[in-house]
C-alpha cells in the first residue's frame, strides 16, 4: 500500500503545482493586460451568466459598457469611495485598521457580519476570482491585490472597479447602471444619483436603485454627507483619482 501511495502523492503534488502555475500565469497576465486595456468582462460576470444558463434562465444577460474615468461623473468616484473605502488613496490594498474593527464587531454581533474589503480587493475579486465567502478565495484575493497595487495606479483601480461593479440584475459597470436607471450617460450623473448607485453596492441583488427601500434612501443620505466631509471634488483632485 505504501508503495502505491508514494507515487500517487507525487502525481497529485505535481498536478497541484501545475494548476497553481497555470493560475499564476493567468492572473499575472490579466493584471498586466488590464493595467491599460479595457475590461470586456469580469470573472463575476461570467459566473453570473453561466449560473443563469445552468438554471434555465436564458433571458439573463450580464451587460456592461466600458468607459474611461474622463467619461464618468466625479460624483460617482467620490460616492463609491465614501461608501466603500474612505482610506482608498492611503492604503496598499489592505486596510488593516478596518479589518481589526470588522473582526471586533463580528465577535460581538454574530448575526450582523461586517466586511472590510477595500475597493482594491473588490476589484480583484470581481475581475479575476469568484463570488462567495471562503478563506481560500480571501487568500488569493489578498495576494493578488498587493500585486495589483504595485502595478496599477489608484486611478486605474478605481476606473476598473467602476466598470465591473455589479449594480443590479445583469447590470455591471456605472455606464450600464446610469443608462438603465437614469437614462443618461455616467458622465451626467448628479451627486444624489451617484450616492444612490453607491448605496446598493453592498448587495445589488437585494437592494435596488430603481425601487429604493427606506434603508437604501437612508444609506444614500449618509453617503452624501460623507462625500461632503471628504471634501467633494477637491478630494479626487488632491489624490489624482479623476
Amino acid at each position: 500500500m505504501r508503495g502505491v501511495r508514494g507515487p500517487l502523492m507525487a502525481k497529485i503534488k505535481k498536478l497541484l503545482l501545475r494548476v497553481v502555475l497555470a493560475l499564476g500565469i493567468f492572473w499575472g497576465g490579466g493584471i498586466l493586460l488590464f493595467s491599460f486595456m479595457p475590461v470586456p468582462f469580469s470573472a463575476v460576470m461570467v459566473e453570473r451568466q453561466v449560473g443563469a444558463w445552468l438554471t434555465g434562465d436564458f433571458g439573463y444577460v450580464a451587460h456592461s459598457d466600458w468607459v474611461g474615468m474622463d467619461e464618468i461623473s466625479p460624483w460617482v468616484a467620490l460616492a463609491v469611495i465614501a461608501a466603500e473605502d474612505q482610506r482608498f488613496p492611503d492604503h496598499w490594498g489592505l486596510d488593516f485598521g478596518a479589518i481589526e474593527k470588522a473582526l471586533s464587531h463580528n465577535e460581538q454581533h454574530e448575526n450582523r457580519i461586517r466586511g472590510a474589503s477595500t475597493i482594491s480587493q473588490q476589484t480583484i475579486k470581481n475581475l479575476l476570482l469568484w463570488d462567495g465567502k471562503s478563506w481560500v478565495r480571501k487568500g488569493f484575493e489578498a495576494g493578488l491585490t498587493l500585486v495589483t497595487e504595485a502595478v496599477w495606479t489608484k486611478r486605474r483601480i478605481l476606473t476598473v472597479y467602476l466598470n465591473i461593479a455589479e449594480f443590479g440584475d445583469g447590470i455591471f459597470g456605472v455606464e450600464a447602471a446610469s443608462q438603465r436607471y437614469f437614462h443618461k450617460p455616467a458622465s451626467k450623473l448628479t451627486m444624489a444619483e451617484a450616492a444612490l448607485l453607491a448605496a446598493v453596492l453592498p448587495n445589488p441583488v437585494r437592494f435596488r436603485a430603481d425601487a429604493p427601500s427606506g434603508y437604501v434612501r437612508s444609506r444614500q443620505a449618509w453617503i452624501m454627507r460623507q462625500m461632503r466631509q471628504l471634501g467633494g471634488e477637491d478630494f479626487l483632485a488632491r489624490n489624482k483619482l479623476h
